[in-house]
């Protein structure tokens, strides 16, 4: 007779992702994951595979459980505002990041997507997903007469996706949160 689990996985995936995101993927430990998670390392393994397939399916779910800006720039209306709001969201929002966790398809970025093609796949794809929302929504700026004929959609795009990832960097390493908020300003004079 098979055996029921003695814990949800569910619960213990947002656990691991939150203790990964906390921590990161080399400091973070088999044994720091059984002990945070209440749960035996069989039962990880049979549930997850290895640390390397937890750490993929953490990262899975922290999109799933993201806020979906790319929603809110695909909404009918003016464009502006909105990119003006996610930028400044984006800028208080890492200037406020007390526990110094950054953003975590960025911390997966920066420490494994150099040597990890798996990661380095998913994180790429999420960046192409966040250039695209923001391509769209300035081509439609510019159509709605919000931004000017000669400002290039897709550049723009590309340099709000690197603003707005750069700022999640500064945030979890930098003690002045007026850096972000005159990053934020500049950008936003430059829209």
């Amino acid at each position: 007779m098979a055996r029921t689990k003695e814990f949800d996985p569910d619960t213990a995936l947002l656990r691991a992702m939150e203790l990964f995101w906390s921590k990161g993927y080399e400091a973070t430990s088999m044994a720091d994951l059984v002990e945070h998670l209440g749960v035996s390392r069989a039962s990880l393994y049979s549930t997850f595979g290895d640390k390397h397939e937890l750490y993929v399916r953490a990262y899975d779910r922290y999109l799933e459980e993201g806020v979906d800006f790319v929603g809110e720039l695909s909404q009918p209306g003016p464009v502006m505002p909105v990119v003006r709001s996610l930028l400044t969201r984006y800028a208080e929002e890492s200037a406020a990041d007390a526990a110094r966790r950054g953003c975590f398809v960025v911390n997966t970025a920066v420490e494994l997507s150099p040597h990890d093609p798996v990661l380095a796949r998913r994180v790429e794809a999420n960046w192409n997903l966040v250039e695209t929302a923001l391509f769209s929504a300035l081509v439609r700026a510019r159509a709605q007469g919000e931004l000017p004929q000669g400002r290039d959609p897709r550049a723009l795009a590309r340099l709000l996706l690197v603003t707005l990832q750069g700022m999640r960097v500064v945030g979890k390493s930098s003690d002045d949160p007026a850096r972000l908020r005159d990053a934020a300003a500049e950008m936003l004079a430059l829209l």
